[in-house]
């Protein structure tokens, strides 16, 4: 694990300098299992997300493949062979260091970060979840509900998990809210486990289940955003879940290093949403902005200088694995993190 985590001096070099950012944010066992909690059955009005056809032939392991912007490509790639998302419901940039997290802010000394990035309006669980796997504005996605109904349907267009299965990839999703499997449809996932539990609960059933083939794997932890709202953002209950929240990141990244999966593995944890006193959803900035941390293969270590909005997860994370960017996509990759110059933005951010 010396890969990811420092020495207790060197976390608590990063805390002092997190905790001066805080002042200077805005007012602010071996193949998948069947799918285990399969989503509604498709009754919706609205039209499904994208359903790709995979390949005639195997997806080059390493090659990018073309997108409709050129992308400068790396020498010698790296070898991301997968890619694992982890969202924090409602993890406010500043708590990182007041809880603190030692391992999320190992990470982030390790790989490269971002304290400032912007979540989509409405700053709201579901639709800021939609835009950071579909790579698109809630505009776009058509995700402007945020609880779980199923005559709503699923996000619209070519998410992430569209691409990664149509390229051959093993996808899932392992979430604390029944909701979230309104993301994607299930003919895009090999798994999707909902857990009614706490992070930790969560990272324990993952430790347990943790398959190791893997291409794009998506874990959602709820407990920050359920004390937020019962105790206030920031309060010290909160706080105190943040840690164990960050107990639960350990286990899963000493998960991947037991099973020699972390060398291959490109990590990126960040949130949907921030919040203040005890709600979210508005376009206050403790509401809009979320932490983005990218650590792994071909990552250069520093913070990063580029504006990031939450639908550049999904664009980095295709980019990363060599698939094509969907042209309707909002999001681009953030290949600052990689040591290479920052992509445009030719649509701008989010309204």
């Amino acid at each position: 694990m010396m890969r990811f985590f420092a020495g207790w001096r060197q976390i608590m070099g990063m805390v002092a300098v997190l905790l001066c950012l805080h002042g200077c944010l805005p007012p602010a066992p071996t193949a998948f299992p069947a799918l285990t909690q399969p989503p509604p059955p498709a009754t919706q009005t609205r039209p499904p997300t994208a359903t790709l056809t995979p390949p005639a032939t195997p997806r080059p392991t390493w090659t990018l493949e073309p997108t409709s912007t050129p992308i400068p490509s790396l020498t010698p790639r790296p070898r991301i062979r997968r890619v694992l998302i982890i969202s924090f419901d409602g993890l406010r940039p500043d708590a990182i260091a007041l809880a603190p997290m030692p391992t999320l802010l190992a990470l982030m000394q390790n790989g490269a970060y971002s304290l400032t990035a912007q979540t989509t309006y409405p700053s709201a669980t579901l639709p800021a979840h939609a835009s950071m796997l579909t790579g698109m504005c809630p505009q776009k996605h058509g995700v402007l509900w945020n609880d779980y109904d199923p005559a709503q349907g699923y996000a619209q267009g070519t998410d992430l998990f569209d691409l990664a299965r149509a390229n051959g990839l093993q996808t899932g999703m392992v979430v604390g809210k029944k909701k979230l499997q309104q993301l994607t449809e299930p003919a895009s996932l090999n798994l999707f486990q909902f857990i009614n539990d706490r992070d930790l609960m969560i990272a324990d059933w993952l430790v347990q289940n943790f398959p190791i083939d893997f291409g794009l794997l998506f874990v959602h932890f709820p407990t920050l955003d359920f004390m937020g709202h019962e105790h206030g953002w920031l309060s010290p209950e909160q706080l105190s879940v943040a840690r164990r929240g960050d107990e639960a990141l350990g286990k899963l990244l000493a998960a991947l290093q037991e099973r020699g999966l972390h060398e291959e593995t490109l990590l990126m944890i960040s949130a949907d949403h921030g919040g203040h006193d005890q709600t979210h959803g508005s376009r206050d900035p403790l509401d809009m902005t979320i932490p983005w941390v990218i650590a792994g293969p071909g990552i250069r270590p520093g913070q990063l200088t580029s504006p990031i909005q939450t639908t550049d997860t999904a664009a980095t994370a295709a980019w990363a694995l060599g698939l094509p960017l969907p042209p309707e996509w909002d999001g681009v990759p953030v290949t600052e993190a990689f040591g290479l110059p920052a992509q445009e933005r030719p649509a701008g951010f989010c309204p």
